[in-house]
């Protein structure tokens, strides 16, 4: 990846062990192979990833939105290395706690973090599943996920154990690759298919939509649902290079019902459709990578609440006659 990151805003307004949470009936991802892609991305990490960091980057800038801080934490897989450098005095976390289900990941940011002594938290690690996630309820104040959950089976039932985890009005922070993600790449991967195969075969993951973001938060619980997007551009040199930035991140195929192996000919038609369709002039290809950011808090009587439905004592006919006799 030759760093040239290009970033447009849509900004658009839009757990536990001890709670029994039925799991999701519907393996759509390989969970196993989910983690041995990400102990293999371990190994394969660049930690000057300028998508990764800036998603990371603008996830922990949200901290900085809220007077409160949550001095204990708990992050949860995606792209723990990069959280844990960005979350350094923001927040006013003391305690970080930082999970992941691969073992070679944790060991990752095990062993980075004696370059992070010197800020004053104090971190511990643990490997567990966000779907059946290791904690007790009310236990923290703060819950980020960065680029992780979308990989679940039942992503509703992941954020519901991550609010009972949260103590009452803790914060949950998390971002998730959207629909559009790999946008070019899935029409480059139908295409092909259909030349060479006569059909289409799932190659790239199903993603969540922006539309459903606030219904999940919703429907998780969550109070004070906040959603955003943003979309990010990165070119590559060639479609070989996209694939091996995938496979750095963790991000490969990991569908349950995926074809177990790639026709050599299929490979090479859907490079070169990538390439015939969305090359720049400069040879670059583009890759769309659009990240949806969600905001929710645990329920506290603090907190703000709707009016009752019909408690108001202004109506609209009457603001609108207020404001249409002073513009005329």
């Amino acid at each position: 990846m030759n760093g040239n990151l290009i970033r447009s805003f849509l900004r658009r307004s839009f757990c536990t062990a001890e709670t029994n949470i039925p799991s999701s009936r519907f393996q759509i991802f390989d969970r196993h192979l989910k983690r041995k892609q990400r102990d293999r991305a371990a190994w394969l990490m660049n930690r000057q990833d300028s998508l990764v960091n800036t998603v990371a980057d603008n996830l922990v800038d949200r901290l900085e939105d809220v007077k409160k801080t949550f001095p204990s934490a708990l992050c949860l897989g995606g792209s723990l290395d990069a959280i844990r450098r960005s979350v350094r005095g923001r927040g006013g976390i003391e305690k970080l706690i930082m999970m992941d289900s691969s073992p070679d990941m944790v060991k990752l940011c095990e062993d980075a973090e004696k370059d992070l002594s010197s800020d004053n938290i104090e971190t511990s690690f643990m490997v567990g599943d966000e779907e059946f996630l290791p904690m007790k309820e009310s236990s923290v104040d703060l819950v980020i996920s960065c680029l992780g959950l979308h990989w679940t089976n039942d992503l509703p039932g992941a954020m519901i154990q991550s609010r009972l985890a949260l103590k009452p009005d803790g914060l949950f922070l998390a971002s998730i690759f959207g629909g559009e993600t790999l946008k070019e790449l899935r029409i480059a991967c139908t295409i092909a298919h259909m030349e060479r195969e006569g059909g289409v075969s799932p190659r790239v993951s199903p993603l969540a939509q922006v539309r459903d973001a606030g219904n999940l938060l919703t429907r998780a619980g969550f109070t004070l649902p906040g959603v955003d997007v943003d979309e990010y551009q990165v070119r590559y040199n060639s479609a070989l290079e996209l694939i091996e930035h995938l496979r750095a991140m963790g991000e490969t195929n990991a569908l349950v019902n995926r074809i177990k192996l790639l026709k050599r000919d299929t490979a090479l038609a859907t490079a070169a459709v990538y390439e015939s369709m969305f090359a720049a002039e400069d040879g670059t290809i583009p890759a769309t990578f659009q990240v949806i950011y969600m905001t929710g808090w645990r329920e506290h009587e603090s907190q703000q609440k709707a009016k009752r439905r019909g408690s108001a004592t202004v109506s609209f006919k009457d603001i609108q006659k207020e404001f249409g006799s002073q513009t005329s």
